[in-house]
């Protein structure tokens, strides 16, 4: 694995006026605070004096016209993010007490009004480079942007990895169909869809739909009560989940005067709504247990996909997934519009069988020879093949 690597990034939209910008955590410099300036230099801001000072150097990466390429190098970085603007540059502002000594970052928010960011049309993907691999993903965890993102990798012996994200109407797509979804269901799914002069600018995710009034309380409580009825000892079926790790396969029912999930020797409370959703707090809280900790992703996924209760393996197959009532259909409909159906819509969204097709939208490789991250659908592409 190379100490450093170069990224293509990509200008795919129809706009001149397209930035790119990289940041993350500097790993041969003591995990210090990097964000790459506007010449591709690294940039490692020392703590400030005060909270939400402005970065002392430019770092808006111009991407050039629709169509031109820009290539930057990267050191080894962790918690990387690739992030990218139209119309308006990006405002990141420091805060004191970050790592190594250095500056703490304040990203852009699409939660805060008041952010300097909330009207800009912006996306990120992420990153990791290390000594092992690159690791890279599309990310539809906490919006759905109006710029689409698409990956390519290439490995030292040839092989082409590639995501190919929405396209250029993405967007659109996504707030047609849950508009839909509201129409049939009468849940807030319309509500997530953020405007900016009257048109979409993105799409958030139903875990931050208290930001937009979108409430979903009480929305995945009925099928848990269908997993709890499925699963209690004396109905007989078994919840089986392969950990993929060392406890291997692990057995689950709801026992006899018990109102709790009992998986692998570990027992699991009812989730809430805000606990499947967000697959870090309840009974998805994450702790010192390995075999508790190998469990919480299937189990979680398996609620978000809502075959919990239609099937008894986890983790299954794409095609046991949100089909049945109550689902996620913000990750349903993330997926469908996605050109290739890979994109992370929620958090444990790389959950799958073992030799299962990915719905991540990840790529990675321990010998990248080519980084490819392009912006804006309209040269996405499916296929094993460079662009």
């Amino acid at each position: 694995m190379p100490n450093s690597l170069t990224i293509h990034l990509t200008n795919n939209t129809p706009h001149p006026s397209v930035w790119a910008y990289i940041t993350g955590l500097a790993l041969q410099k003591s995990c210090a605070r990097l964000i790459l300036t506007a010449a591709g230099e690294p940039y490692y801001p020392p703590s400030p004096p005060k909270i939400l000072q402005p970065l002392a150097v430019d770092c808006a990466i111009p991407l050039g016209p629709p169509g031109h390429t820009t290539a930057v190098t990267i050191p080894q970085i962790a918690g990387g993010r690739i992030w990218f603007s139209a119309h308006r540059k990006l405002t990141f502002l420091l805060n004191p007490g970050g790592p190594g000594g250095g500056a703490a970052l304040v990203e852009p928010s699409v939660l805060n009004p008041t952010d300097p960011n909330a009207d800009v049309d912006f996306a990120f993907c992420e990153f990791t480079l290390n000594a092992d691999q690159l690791f890279a993903n599309i990310s539809y965890v906490d919006f759905v942007p109006r710029l689409p993102i698409a990956l390519t990798l290439q490995e030292g012996g040839g092989r082409v990895q590639h995501v190919s994200g929405m396209a250029e109407d993405g967007l659109e797509r996504v707030c047609r169909g849950l508009r839909e979804q509201a129409g049939r269901d009468g849940r807030p799914w319309d509500k997530l869809v953020v405007e900016r002069e009257g048109r979409p600018l993105r799409v958030l995710s139903p875990t931050h739909g208290g930001a937009v009034g979108a409430s979903f309380e009480g929305y995945f409580e009925p099928l848990v009560e269908q997993a709890w009825n499925k699963y209690r000892e004396s109905h007989g079926p078994v919840l089986r989940i392969n950990t993929q790790a060392g406890p291997g396969i692990v057995d689950g029912q709801v026992g006899k005067g018990s109102d709790e999930l009992v998986v692998g020797g570990e027992p699991f409370c009812r989730p809430t709504t805000a606990d499947i959703l967000g697959c870090n707090s309840g009974p998805f809280a994450t702790g010192p247990s390995p075999v508790r900790n190998a469990i919480i992703p299937r189990l979680a996924a398996a609620f978000q996909r809502s075959c919990i209760a239609d099937v008894a393996e986890h983790p299954s197959q794409p095609g046991t997934f949100y089909r049945c009532e109550p689902t996620n259909h913000y990750s349903r409909i993330v997926h469908e519009c996605n050109l290739d159906r890979k994109g992370y819509a929620f958090a444990y969204d790389d959950v799958q069988p073992d030799g299962g097709e990915d719905q991540s939208g990840k790529v990675n490789a321990g010998d990248p020879k080519v980084f490819i991250v392009a912006v804006g659908g309209s040269g996405a592409y499916i296929g094993d093949r460079m662009p």
